[in-house]
């Protein structure tokens, strides 16, 4: 398991752009007006998620498979109230071994983040939304998998759990699913768990 987080330039410039807008039409707002429980001092964050994904696709005929490898997301997200907002980020799911050669996906994920307080100082929040991903796959002769780029939308979902810990700073824990298609029509769910750290301003 390597840990390379890969940028593609044009999504990344999208999620950059995309994220301004998800932060400037609300940043006049009062936060201490409307406030937000436990010690969060912000209605925007960005975040960086580690952890492993789990992709759901078959291994082949070939000897050798591992469907698992790291998770890589980087996200902004602009909460509008105390419990709904929106989050934008860029996910990059590592490669996988299969048929003899190796699958990966990235793309960037747009979603609508439910939020419920626990106490003070912990929350829960639930994900619904869309991803557009992008996945290659290769394979040798024989090995019952078909090779080739794909791309496209799909949906996206998720559940966390966040702890802060100052007045700026959380450790979140998750769970995503992301509905991606592959090369031979093939459409399959990767799945993440990961944790993280989420600065608020």
């Amino acid at each position: 398991m390597t840990w390379r987080l890969r940028f593609a330039p044009i999504p990344a410039m999208a999620l950059a752009a995309m994220l301004g807008t998800l932060t400037l039409p609300a940043a006049a707002q009062d936060d201490t007006r409307t406030g937000m429980r436990g010690l969060g001092t912000g209605r925007h964050s960005i975040g960086l998620n580690l952890g492993t994904a789990r992709y759901q696709v078959g291994c082949g005929l070939l000897p050798g498979c591992d469907t698992t490898d790291r998770s890589v997301y980087f996200y902004g997200r602009s909460m509008r109230s105390d419990i709904w907002g929106a989050e934008l980020g860029y996910l990059d799911l590592g490669s996988i071994e299969r048929g003899g050669a190796s699958t990966s996906a990235r793309g960037v994920n747009l979603s609508l983040v439910g939020r419920a307080p626990f106490g003070t100082f912990l929350s829960g929040y639930g994900k619904l939304g869309v991803s557009y991903g992008r996945t290659n796959t290769s394979a040798m002769a024989g090995s019952g998998i078909t090779a080739g780029r794909e791309h496209g939308f799909g949906l996206s979902y998720g559940l966390g759990l966040s702890w802060d810990f100052s007045p700026r700073l959380s450790a979140v824990v998750e769970w995503d699913s992301y509905d991606l298609r592959f090369a031979g029509g093939i459409r399959e769910p990767v799945r993440a768990t990961s944790l993280g750290l989420q600065f608020r301003y």
